[in-house]
């Protein structure tokens, strides 16, 4: 590994470093993907990783190509002491709003961990439910703080693979180009050939 990798993750990993000086054992990283596109659900990740973890390549997932993603994956899931998802469907935000699913997911993600964390640094989300969990929020998390990064890899790439496989039931929207955010060739589609059940009709309501 690269002195300047080994110096990015160093500065990744230093707040849960200083927690863990403190004596906490379990710290779980939290990130959502999702909360944007025009169709699909909210999915929310949730990563435990060992103090000494460290995954060459490891950065918010926005950052990451998707092949690169799908390898850290990988590695993130094998490594991670726990991980979980939480998924919300396109069908209970247009009913509850997507601020509220997401807080939905994330309490679900956690309620699905086998190891409860004695921390819980979350990607910007305030007003949670964390099961009573100590938790901080910390805005741009998934480029700062290592579990959260772990967790944005985590809700990504699941969110992904279910857009891909969505794709083959609806192919004439592109999902698996877009992954059902609102680019100009999905709005065309939903205009040609009207929505269909996995758009959010609280989004669409403007092109349709």
């Amino acid at each position: 590994m690269k002195e300047k990798e080994i110096e990015r993750l160093n500065i990744l990993k230093e707040f849960e470093t200083n927690l863990y000086k403190t004596g906490i054992k379990y710290i779980a990283g939290i990130d959502e993907a999702g909360r944007g596109p025009l169709a699909g659900p909210v999915v929310v990740g949730i990563a435990i990783m060992k103090p000494e973890s460290f995954i060459e390549g490891i950065n918010d997932s926005k950052k990451i190509s998707e092949k690169k993603r799908e390898m850290l994956y990988d590695t993130i899931t094998e490594e991670a002491v726990d991980w979980a998802v939480g998924i919300i469907d396109q069908n209970e935000i247009d009913k509850i709003n997507i601020l509220n699913a997401t807080k939905k997911a994330l309490h679900m993600a956690i309620d699905n961990l086998k190891v409860k964390p004695d921390r819980i640094l979350v990607d910007a989300l305030e007003h949670i439910d964390t099961c009573g969990i100590p938790y901080t929020s910390i805005i741009k998390g998934d480029a700062k703080i290592y579990s959260i990064s772990a967790a944005s890899i985590i809700a990504k790439v699941t969110r992904d693979r279910i857009m891909q496989e969505y794709d083959e039931i609806y192919p004439q929207y592109g999902f698996t180009n877009h992954k059902g955010y609102g680019t100009a060739k999905h709005i065309q589609a939903i205009k040609q050939y009207g929505p269909c059940p996995l758009h959010r009709k609280t989004f669409i309501k403007n092109f349709i």
